[in-house]
């Protein structure tokens, strides 16, 4: 993975309580998964940043060999991997993520 990306990745994670690697952005998700993800924190009312990974193939690859986890989306809270879609999704539905989010 190139350093910049790395730095860049480090750096979103750090600075933003609650981050969405995705594909496109909170206005305009362009796979179900991401929108789906973007859906429940719209639903919890957090704010969030996100990072478009189809604009940047370096950071599309870095995100995976960062986070050791094969798909996009990626939600990180407070600095932690949360995990991508599945997990999202069932730590909503049971109120761990509103929990996390709050921590």
């Amino acid at each position: 993975m190139l350093e910049q990306t790395k730095t860049q990745i480090e750096n979103d994670i750090k600075e933003n309580k609650v981050m969405l690697f995705m594909k496109g952005d909170k206005q305009a998700p362009q796979c179900g998964f991401s929108g789906q993800v973007v859906h429940i924190l719209n639903e919890l009312g957090v704010e969030y940043e996100t990072r478009d990974v189809l604009q940047d193939e370096d950071l599309r690859a870095g995100i995976k060999e960062f986070s050791d986890w094969p798909t996009i989306p990626q939600l990180y809270i407070n600095g932690e991997f949360i995990g991508g879609c599945d997990i999202v999704t069932e730590l909503f539905q049971n109120g761990e993520l509103q929990t996390l989010i709050k921590a």
